[in-house]
């Protein structure tokens, strides 16, 4: 599939001479959605305001959907729909006037049913009529949203859309993520609920100190990446793993009541036979044994304090 956001070599310094962005590539492919995570200060809303031309690239391009987002702006934007971080509302303006004054921006006609549709999935058409200053800060961020697909967008950006925010909306939110990618539109987010990315995203960017680590397929990044462990609970507590199972490279956990052995599942053979005979000539008793495996946010977390040593495929790649 072609891609219909296209980064290259992508550099952002400001004044001062700090780098936000230090040669970014990536391709985007259409209908699909692309979790993008970092710690606070990778770069992520630099990337993003980039491609949409709210900050000028210091070198590199971007193409969306063919447009160069420079010298042909006006239409490259018009493929985009963003949710920023930052709730900034005209606080006098009506919710429905503000959603539809939004369509309008970008040349669309009128369009009563849609705009009435997605305020009603937003759960925001009883508020319709109310003033952006007297809403919550939750229903604030229902009309950003709104907003952003009032012009019904290809490339939905999402900018940590659910910080904050509660519950019903988060629900909200990406039950309308999963509908829109449905209906072909290619959507990138960020966020600090990594749990929701695992759940949602088909492919997963890692960015930081505005370099990209990686991007990879979900689930290839988590076979390639994830370990799982094994956890061998004792009847016993033991002060030291026994120099019998040294070979093991077990670690003491809970007290000693523990032994955790980490293995890679791709691996032809994962020594949990080997080490369950070992540890019971060993003569420990076990009490119980209980197996987990890594989340996204392990994987992330060991990337990102990593600095990026073990990098997936090239930047530009889509796949």
């Amino acid at each position: 599939m072609a891609a219909i956001l296209s980064i290259r070599d992508l550099r952002k310094m400001y004044d001062g001479g700090f780098e936000a962005l230090k040669g970014v590539s990536l391709d985007i492919e259409e209908g699909e959605i692309l979790a993008l995570l970092g710690p606070n200060g990778a770069g992520k809303t630099t990337l993003i305001s980039t491609v949409c031309g709210i900050t000028t690239a210091t070198s590199g391009s971007v193409s969306v959907g063919g447009f160069d987002n420079v010298s042909q702006f006006r239409a490259a934007r018009a493929l985009i729909g963003l949710v920023p971080q930052e709730i900034t509302l005209e606080p006098f303006t009506k919710v429905l006037d503000t959603v539809t004054f939004s369509r309008g921006l970008f040349g669309k006609p009128a369009n009563a049913e849609l705009i009435g549709s997605i305020l009603r999935k937003l759960s925001l058409w009883e508020k319709r009529d109310s003033r952006i200053m007297d809403l919550s800060g939750g229903m604030k961020r229902r009309v950003l949203i709104a907003k952003a697909l009032a012009h019904e967008p290809r490339i939905l950006f999402l900018d940590e859309p659910t910080a904050g925010v509660d519950v019903e909306l988060r629900k909200d939110m990406w039950e309308i993520v999963r509908e829109l990618k449905a209906g072909g539109v290619t959507i990138i987010l960020t966020t600090h609920y990594i749990e929701e990315a695992e759940a949602i995203a088909d492919r997963v960017g890692v960015i930081t100190g505005g370099e990209l680590l990686l991007v990879e397929a979900k689930e290839q990044l988590m076979a390639r990446m994830g370990q799982k462990q094994l956890e061998v609970q004792l009847a016993t507590p033991v002060e030291a793993v026994p120099e019998a199972l040294s070979q093991h490279n077990l670690q003491l956990v809970n007290g000693g009541s523990g032994l955790l052995y980490t293995y890679d599942t791709r691996a032809e053979r994962t020594g949990i036979t080997t080490l369950l005979n070992d540890v019971a000539q060993a003569g420990l008793v076990l009490s119980d044994v209980q197996t987990r495996e890594s989340s996204l946010e392990d994987i992330f977390v060991g990337l990102v304090s990593a600095g990026g040593d073990s990098k997936g495929p090239a930047q530009g790649d889509a796949a």
